[in-house]
């Protein structure tokens, strides 16, 4: 028989533009975080965080800017992380946290204590000098340390674990792997510790019995303010709330601040004076639990011992943090989605408030200030402008001078972004909910362009206008196929007022969000911009909860894909860290005392009204939303047999995937699946077959219907046959995710493809 060779005429297949969006875009993307401004103002430190992709997951290092001279230098490499830098009083030195091991340890000295796995990496400090070196580790404790602050520039304060007790290393001479669940007698305490650089001795402060999740330190390094956990069910329940205390560094004593637990300090900071310092603290109407609240300002008076509110004038409270100045603060106010940056400056009887004034003044976060207040560092991004930090002169209310710190992700500006605006629509109860819309790169006006809703976790979180590409979060991706994506502001998001936060507790969880998602889509086919025979849907966490919500209430999406879901609150109650607190709150009451409730609110048992193939996502070890509620919600489609459904898990991760693999998994397999059933782009191809092997090009002979007219060439017949040309639009690229061979297809069809894809 003589071989046969085909040639295969293509008319109108676009060539993949190198300006297009790929994964790795995404998931190799630099992030900027942790920085400081000095206190002379010259110098800014910033942790760079990217994705390894030989380690398999992101590696953070440090990173120096000298104002004055615009240069740049990277200050620590290799595979091992370094964060939470901090400049010593002076400037001079930079402390900071790392789990490395030190080249060769030195002889004779005594050993850092070797990570162990099961207990995560253990951090010690680290020290180097501004003007270069090699950097040095300072501690050794054998636990680790949690957190430091200067004292001055030869003394720190530190958090740390103590050593094993008697009982853990009897339990580890034993290779006892058992563990008793929220052990409180013998969980050791972390406590605050005098740590001097001349000498690398330690000194114990506190003999505190719970542990300290929180250290701030003064300017003048007299005072420190540390946040305590008292109860390892706090996170469950809620009941035994944490603790605030007061140190006085010089008398070496300590007080309990807000005995009456009213009030919780989150975000902490010293005036510049050492006079007093400001705090946030949460403010709900709810009697115990804070799962939905509004961050309000307070400052305590060292001299006075007295903490008053401090005026915000603002019903929303506090966004996104504050940084103390010499004559009051500069703070960002919750807005919706978009910030609002203002200076209040404190007078003899009053506090005034100036808007914040400047070209990036509404695209503002994380402001960190010199002591003299004249310099401000800050980030800014929009969500179609990429995030850099910058430094600024304060002048007023007026920032002024702008000047890059940072220059991220360069390949970003190569590449098309998505246009992106606020929208707004009437809600589930007639009000308006804002979100964020972005726009296909292909956009054309008049036409319609499929629509994919993209919806946040919390649910009291929120989807703001910064710049935010993920594994998670896809954009660029989607918006690539010809997709609008809509990030709504459903109720229950935080930054819209007290009110909007509560709404979805005592009972109406999940009762007007999904509601919001649709009139929100619904207000997009209206303008003509989404295709209604086109939409998807997609969200982790409690995006993905209302992703399964609105699979149960409508046939209308095409595709869904949901991330660490759940689908049974009876279970969630017992096995979710926090489902006592979460559950009670939201849902109103324990499946307990009230068990049809947990079941009517359960997606569950409403899965046989499922027709949306959808993709489930979990990490084996997630806590927050147990990976059960992944397998009940695959098997009960299975069950049904009414759609196709492909469920993913990840190995050893948590509430969300941190190892470049998995990320990678994640996005490609949602990618295909959304290819495959919204866009319409994935033939069906076999996985367990090589592209160009003969059996292959048998199959695909067979799939196109076409037998060849051939002509023989001395040894060689040569077939020809027509494949129709694509259209060279960005929704249709050369190169794409591949498709999912696996999928579970309903029951009663396992012999026959998906209408989806018959058509290739």
């Amino acid at each position: 028989m003589r071989p046969l060779l085909f040639l295969v005429a293509v008319s109108s297949l676009p060539l993949a533009a190198a300006s297009q969006w790929t994964v790795d875009d995404i998931l190799l993307a630099e992030r900027a975080a942790g920085y400081q401004i000095s206190s002379n103002g010259k110098l800014v430190v910033w942790v760079k965080s990217q994705m390894d992709r030989d380690k398999g997951e992101s590696v953070s290092h440090l990173m120096l800017r000298h104002l004055a001279d615009d240069y740049e230098i990277q200050l620590t490499r290799g595979t091992d992380s370094s964060t939470s830098p901090r400049f010593s009083p002076d400037a001079g030195k930079i402390a900071f946290l790392s789990a490395r091991r030190p080249p060769g340890e030195g002889a004779g000295a005594p050993a850092t204590p070797a990570p162990d796995p099961a207990a995560g990496p253990r951090m010690q400090v680290w020290l180097l000098d501004t003007r270069g070196g090699e950097p040095y580790v300072l501690t050794r404790f054998e636990k680790g340390v949690r957190g430091f602050g200067w004292i001055d520039k030869d003394t720190l304060l530190i958090t740390a674990a103590e050593d094993s007790s008697l009982h853990e290393q009897r339990i580890k001479e034993r290779k006892d792997t058992a563990q008793i669940v929220e052990d409180e007698r013998h969980e050791p305490p972390v406590r605050l510790f005098r740590f001097d650089l001349k000498s690398r001795e330690a000194a114990r402060l506190t003999t505190n019995t719970d542990r300290i999740t929180r250290l701030v330190v003064s300017p003048d390094g007299a005072w420190a303010v540390t946040s305590h956990n008292r109860s390892l069910r706090f996170i469950y329940d809620q009941k035994i709330k944490p603790a605030a205390f007061l140190h006085d560094l010089k008398k070496a004593t300590a007080a309990r601040l807000f005995a009456d637990g009213k009030l919780l300090p989150t975000d902490i900071a010293f005036s510049p004076d050492s006079k007093g310092f400001y705090f946030s603290a949460p403010y709900t109407s709810h009697p115990i639990y804070n799962n939905a609240a509004i961050q309000l300002l307070y400052y305590h008076d060292l001299a006075a011992g007295r903490t008053t509110p401090v005026p915000l004038d603002w019903e929303n409270g506090l966004s996104a943090g504050f940084a103390p100045t010499p004559d009051g603060f500069l703070a960002l106010l919750a807005n919706g989605a978009r910030h609002r940056a203002a200076r209040y400056t404190r007078g003899p009887s009053a506090w005034t408030r100036a808007w914040i004034e400047g070209d990036h003044a509404a695209g503002l976060a994380g402001i960190e200030i010199t002591e003299d207040g004249r310099t401000v560092v800050y980030r800014y991004s929009t969500a179609s402008v990429p995030e850099q930090l910058f430094t600024a002169t304060l002048d007023g209310p007026a920032l002024k001078s702008h000047k890059s710190v940072t220059s991220l992700n360069g390949g970003f500006r190569k590449k098309p972004l998505a246009k992106t605006e606020l929208v707004y629509w009437k809600g589930a109860r007639d009000e308006r909910v804002e979100g964020i819309l972005y726009y296909p790169h292909n956009y054309q006006p008049g036409r319609k362009h499929p629509l994919v809703v993209m919806i946040h976790g919390g649910p009291h979180g929120a989807d703001t206008d910064h710049f935010g590409e993920s594994w998670g979060e896809p954009h660029q991706l989607l918006a690539q196929r010809g997709a609008f994506i809509l990030k709504p502001n459903y109720h229950g998001s935080a930054l819209y007022g007290l009110a909007w936060g509560e709404s979805i507790s005592g009972g109406n969880y999940n009762e007007l969000e999904w509601i919001d998602v649709e009139r929100g889509v619904d207000s997009l086919i209206a303008r003509g911009l989404a295709d209604p025979d086109k939409l998807g849907v997609m969200g982790w966490s409690n995006g993905s909860i209302i992703t399964i919500e609105l699979t149960t209430r409508t046939t209308r999406y095409k595709v869904a894909s949901a991330g660490a879901g759940d689908v049974n609150w009876i279970s969630d109650w017992g096995n979710c860290v926090f489902g006592h607190s979460f559950d009670d709150y939201y849902i109103g009451g324990t499946p307990l005392d009230n068990p049809q409730l947990y079941i009517r609110k359960s997606p569950l048992f409403r899965m046989d009204k499922v027709v949306t193939p959808t993709i489930i996502f979990f990490g084996t070890e997630d806590k927050q939303v147990p990976t059960e509620q992944g397998w009940q919600h695959f098997r009960a489609l299975q069950h049904h047999g009414k759609t196709d459904v492909r469920f993913i898990l990840f190995p050893g991760e948590a509430h969300g995937p941190r190892k470049y693999v998995h990320q990678r998994r994640k996005v490609e397999e949602e990618m295909a699946w959304f290819d495959k059933y919204l866009f319409g782009t994935a033939g069906d191809r076999n996985e367990a077959l090589k592209p160009d092997s003969p059996l292959s090009a048998a199959l695909e002979r067979a799939r196109l219907g076409a037998v060849p007219a051939t002509v023989a060439r001395g040894e060689i017949e040569i077939g020809r046959f027509e494949i129709p040309g694509r259209s060279s639009s960005p929704s249709t690229p050369l190169t794409r995710s591949p498709t999912v061979a696996e999928t579970t297809r309903p029951a009663g069809s396992l012999s026959k493809r998906p209408a989806a894809i018959a058509n290739g």
